[in-house]
């Protein structure tokens, strides 16, 4: 057969560890014999960040910019024990939240639904999405333990030197406090972020806070997403027939348990982290979650919602057999050939990337499928294959 010709480059995102082993199978295995695959190549290997002072992060998010659309291989962000390892100069940074804030985007998590790997929630039939406001909030907090009695402040300065103070605690004793923040521009690019994406994928949006309790802060949260949407996206969600409406947290929970899926659930940053766990934990695995951020721009970047898979890794070094996982990572690349495909009116790369997904999930549904898998599955006797086997077996239901 005849390769599928691209006309603009892919922004590729090389990673660490087993996901790299996995991301070059991948592109020798499932891409380069069917695509005449055209890519802006980044290595975000942690060697290749610590020799450039991590620039090569910052010009793979400008290289998006230029391209649109990105796919990324699961990178090490260095605690202590990676300095030494790998001899770094300082702790870099996550290289996503260099990417995300540089894009200003928001990530959208999903579960990969296959026969044979039933959710937790027996009513749950489509995929969860989760939108997750990827800025401030307790990840950007200042925090101070209290040692005694003292009074605590929130002061804010204006230029022109007036103030506004507001009482925290009259703390009696020792304790702690936390301060977070939130810029409206973010959560107003968070809001056009979530809108943007229930129309391209046809979805329902939820959005929830806990505005009751939180009167200023969560609040001017569903002020924005409120303002947004009515400017600007209401009669769209009414021309493609998609709904949006804001509830509290708690009733969102109550919700998604009694629901059978199929909507977006836009979440605060925190609140983001922790339902994205939850959901993708109940539907079988975080090996089977996709992951895309999404610009309100118009820049797309596809990865996997794992990290690099470090035990396995060390055991390929040592020359031992692995099972690792690597249907995420065959989605982020399905993904991003897809939004490639529609942004340049090439329709062979959405079939063929359509065509991928299936073959991938058909080996899985015929009982063909990684250790993680089998240890949960509801078929019975499957062929656990190893790492490179799975891929093969794949390859050999796409030539099909």
């Amino acid at each position: 057969m005849e390769k599928i010709i691209m006309k603009t480059p892919l922004v590729e995102m090389d990673g660490d560890e087993m996901t790299r082993i996995l991301w070059k199978m991948i592109k020798d295995e499932l891409l380069l014999p069917f695509i005449d695959l055209k890519t802006e190549y980044y290595d975000l290997g942690l060697e290749k960040r610590n020799e450039t002072d991590d620039q090569i992060t910052v010009d793979a998010a400008n290289a998006t910019k230029k391209y649109g659309v990105a796919v990324k291989c699961a990178t090490i962000t260095p605690n202590a024990a990676r300095m030494d390892e790998y001899h770094l100069k300082e702790m870099w940074k996550s290289p996503n939240g260099t990417i995300r804030a540089l894009l200003d985007g928001t990530v959208f998590r999903a579960p990969i639904v296959v026969k044979g790997i039933e959710p937790c929630v027996k009513n749950w039939k489509k995929p969860i999405t989760l939108a997750r406001h990827a800025y401030g909030d307790v990840y950007k907090n200042v925090e101070m333990v209290i040692p005694g009695p003292g009074k605590v402040e929130l002061v804010y300065t204006a230029e022109d030197g007036t103030e506004n103070r507001s009482l925290v605690h009259d703390f009696k004793g020792s304790g702690v406090v936390q301060g977070v923040h939130n810029l409206t521009a973010s959560i107003e690019s968070f809001a056009r972020s979530c809108f943007t994406y229930a129309l391209d994928t046809h979805q329902d949006l939820w959005f929830a806070t806990k505005d009751t309790i939180s009167k200023q802060y969560d609040h001017t949260f569903k002020d924005i997403f409120e303002e947004v949407f009515e400017k600007e996206y209401k009669e769209k969600f009414e021309k493609a027939g998609i709904t949006y409406f804001y509830t509290l947290i708690d009733d969102a929970v109550a919700r998604v348990m009694k629901g059978e899926g199929g909507f977006i659930w836009a979440c605060k940053n925190y609140d983001g982290d922790v339902m994205s766990d939850m959901v993708s934990s109940a539907f079988g695995s975080l090996a089977m979650m996709t992951s895309v951020l999404v610009s309100p721009h118009g820049y797309y970047e596809y990865e996997a919602a794992h990290g690099t898979v470090q035990r396995h890794y060390y055991r390929h070094l040592k020359g031992e057999e692995t099972s690792t996982n690597s249907v995420a990572t065959i989605f982020a690349w399905t993904g991003a050939l897809r939004k490639r495909g529609e942004l340049d009116g090439i329709p062979a790369l959405g079939e063929f990337a359509d065509k991928l997904d299936k073959a991938t999930l058909d080996t899985i549904a015929e009982g063909k499928m990684t250790k993680d898998l089998a240890m949960i599955t509801s078929l019975e006797n499957v062929q656990v294959l190893n790492s490179r086997e799975f891929i093969l077996a794949v390859r050999e239901k796409l030539e099909k």
